[in-house]
């Protein structure tokens, strides 16, 4: 069995020929076994949508949220056996729509989770609908005369929220992406990896062949990550050009080294001892 076999399960994935879910779970697989990071190690929680499908072929610790909670389930994972590499598998429907609120406080928290948001502009496994990402004028089924809200923009709100990892990826180039996720993964603090897919059935606007034309690398631009007005900046650019790559990093205390319970030692290590709750009880009488 070799080192890639390691992260498959016996589950044949569902997407549809094409899909960028291949590229970014390709991208996964790649980065955890140059990490040599084993599968028992890792737990993937996965949102509702075509990404949340990989709960059944991603070889490793999995649960299945409901649409737009992944992120909670994985800060409650994490602050109970900091040991273990946390990611979630969301999309941009579930993790910036239903689940804005948890991402812009999770970033907040800084929290040692890696957030791999699945961008395709649309709910793909609901048959095509405008999702917070979705062009203006975009049409679907649910927008027949054109999306009328501006796009939301992760990059910016993780940016402006605090956010110590902040970058953009693309499936359609598994070796930048797969840097990407490393990078993320080895990151002392909570990491946004929002990652560009098409979808080759509901959107036959931004495909790969579109986004190829207009996606540039920050680093090619010698762009300096510490500069978080050069970041912000960089993370309002859109259409013509696309910027992909790490935006903004920076290291901060993260939510592990504030807590005292949870410094030394995982929690789910740690011993219980009898605890006298009587005095405490008493308070409330």
């Amino acid at each position: 069995m070799t080192k890639q076999h390691l992260f498959n399960t016996t589950v044949v994935p569902t997407w549809c020929p094409g899909c960028g879910n291949f590229g970014t779970w390709l991208a996964v697989k790649n980065a955890l076994n140059e990490l040599e990071i084993p599968p028992q190690k890792v737990l993937t929680i996965f949102d509702i949508g075509c990404g949340g499908n990989g709960n059944n072929f991603w070889g490793t610790n999995t649960f299945h949220g409901l649409h737009g909670r992944p992120l909670p389930l994985a800060v409650g994972a994490k602050i109970a056996n900091s040991d273990l590499v946390v990611l979630v598998s969301t999309g941009d429907g579930g993790g910036y729509g239903e689940g804005g609120n948890h991402f812009i406080h999770t970033v907040r928290s800084n929290i040692q989770v890696v957030c791999l948001a699945h961008n395709n502009q649309l709910y793909g496994l609901t048959t095509g609908q405008f999702s917070p990402m979705s062009d203006q004028g975009f049409v679907s089924k649910t927008s027949p005369e054109g999306v009328t809200d501006v796009p939301f923009n992760p990059l910016a709100t993780a940016i402006s929220n605090g956010g110590t990892f902040v970058a953009r990826g693309f499936s359609g180039d598994l070796p930048h992406l797969t840097n990407l996720i490393k990078q993320a993964i080895q990151h002392p603090g909570f990491a946004l990896v929002d990652i560009l897919q098409p979808c080759v059935t509901f959107n036959k606007i931004n495909t790969f062949a579109w986004y190829k034309e207009r996606i540039y690398k920050l680093e090619d631009k010698n762009h300096k990550t510490n500069d978080k007005k050069a970041a912000w900046e960089k993370a309002m650019e859109q259409d013509d050009k696309i910027p992909i790559g790490i935006f903004y990093k920076e290291i901060r205390s993260t939510y592990h080294d504030l807590v005292p319970a949870l410094i030394n030692r995982a929690l789910a290590k740690q011993e219980l001892t009898a605890v006298e709750i009587e005095q405490f009880l008493e308070e409330f009488k």
